[in-house]
């Protein structure tokens, strides 16, 4: 893999997969599986090193984190809970035998069986976890402690789990200010932290709650005065210190104050729900979302029609990308972290399918093209820069 490569990141339901295009973005290349066919709900990477982290695992495998550090040769395995294997393997030697398996004792026992999302910003490393806690590394993975202050906050007795449980699934940094981060958890909301962690504030208030009386009708809408509490996806605009978007069960939502209040900017679009959103490398107005046709309707592009949504001001107005996207029976769903995208321009747009393609567009999302098919189920994709 070269400098200048675009190196597609990509976490299945069967391991990790690498898709690696020339500097032109063409000419792409798939290899994996790595990380021992592992679930894999998440792979970033720090793009000054190739260091890449990719971290899953479920009942069986118990969590746990892989690393890289020659941009996905070779791979090595901090385990962080033990899983359904490790009580089968100590009550039958032939089978521990068989896995290699040895009594060693994990930091974080049974309390969590995956790893749902990984950031890495001012040299921590920073992971999420079913159920939802925030963990964090401050020597790339090898050792991790628990950032007590959100495990602790005064609501998480009250947190409900979404769907896929309650989990943390969203880490956002701020480039500038290593002591702010937000998290998202599903489906308790919004919270941030301006201490590096000690501290945390539920972000989840309506900016002008009385517009929204039209979403109370249904459990993960707005009410009381907050947004729905089961986001999605979140992300940080650039270059604007507090302008933040997310992708809700019911809506697509901007703040501009860092999450203290929140707008609704669904309107426009031709479904409250969906999965991921994405924000311009460079310009925050930029936006892109890919809409299904709702929760209880199967989940998969409206009129089985794929297209990407995409607003050049903030929201206010909302344009279909379809050009080199199936149109005709299209049925597959692109779950919160399935799309990313590259710092190039024009800025490169990216996602994958839960039936195993990736597409890519290097336009801004003016045209798409099929990069990678016939994957596992695609839970998540980032992008790695080689620059």
């Amino acid at each position: 893999m070269a400098s200048g490569d675009s190196i597609v990141l990509v976490g299945t339901t069967k391991g990790a997969f690498l898709v690696t295009g020339t500097g032109g973005r063409d000419g792409w290349n798939v290899t994996g599986p790595f990380c021992d066919g592992w679930p894999i709900n998440h792979v970033v990477g720090d793009p000054a090193t190739g260091t890449l982290w990719a971290g899953g695992g479920g009942d069986w495998h118990g969590a746990g984190i892989w690393r890289s550090d020659d941009v996905g040769q070779n791979w090595t395995l901090t385990r962080l809970t033990k899983g359904t294997m490790d009580d089968w393997a100590a009550n039958d030697p032939d089978f521990a035998q068989m896995i290699g398996w040895s009594d060693t004792t994990l930091p974080f026992g049974d309390s969590f069986s995956q790893i749902w999302s990984l950031c890495y910003a001012h040299g921590t490393l920073y992971a999420g976890t079913k159920p939802a806690n925030l963990l964090q590394s401050n020597d790339g993975g090898e050792s991790w402690s628990r950032v007590d202050g959100l495990t602790n906050h005064p609501s998480a007795g009250s947190w409900n789990p979404g769907a896929a449980g309650l989990v943390l699934h969203t880490i956002v940094a701020d480039p500038a200010n290593a002591q702010k981060l937000w998290v998202a958890i599903s489906a308790a909301g919004v919270f941030a932290t301006e201490d590096g962690g000690k501290t945390w504030e539920r972000r989840n208030r309506l900016s002008n709650a009385d517009t929204h009386s039209h979403h109370h009708d249904h459990p993960a809408g707005p009410q009381g005065g907050e947004t729905g509490h089961c986001v999605h996806n979140m992300m940080r605009a650039p270059g604007r210190e507090d302008v933040l978007y997310q992708q809700n069960h019911h809506g697509v939502w901007r703040s501009a104050d860092g999450g203290r209040s929140w707008d609704d900017i669904t309107t426009g679009l031709p479904s409250t729900f969906g999965f991921p959103i994405r924000v311009h490398p460079r310009d925050p107005d930029t936006i892109w979302t890919l809409p299904l046709n709702g929760d209880m309707a199967g989940r998969f592009p409206p009129d089985a029609a794929a297209a990407v949504w995409r607003s050049r001001d903030g929201g206010r107005n909302w344009q279909a990308l379809r050009e080199g996207l199936p149109q005709t029976s299209c049925f597959f769903t692109v779950l919160r972290q399935a799309m990313a995208g590259d710092t190039r321009d024009p800025a490169g747009v990216y996602f994958g399918t839960n039936s195993g393609s990736v597409f890519a567009s290097a336009d801004e999302g003016d045209t798409w093209q099929e990069i990678a098919r016939h994957l596992p189920t695609i839970l998540a994709v980032e992008v790695l820069d080689r620059t």
